[in-house]
């Protein structure tokens, strides 16, 4: 009885390490691969657009600011 048992458990354990656990591994070490590659072409492009534009809102910030200082002293006291 023990050996039929034992031949349950054997049999999946064998099948995970042939089948499965090589194709985990190499796809885990795949995307470690990819994540330390950092960012591509098209992601590097697509940051450097979002920090000029992050730029420029950041200056028509300030200028309305200005603009409000000037015109209303008392606007950054409001609720």
């Amino acid at each position: 009885m023990d050996e039929a048992i034992l031949g349950l458990l054997i049999t999946p354990i064998i099948l995970f390490m042939i089948l499965v656990a090589p194709i985990w591994l190499i796809l885990h070490y795949r995307s470690k691969k990819n994540i330390n590659q950092g960012l591509s072409q098209e992601e590097h492009a697509a940051l450097e657009e979002l920090v000029k534009k992050a730029d420029t809102m950041a200056e028509r910030i300030k200028t309305l600011e200005a603009i409000l200082d000037s015109e209303a002293p008392e606007w950054r006291n409001r609720a």
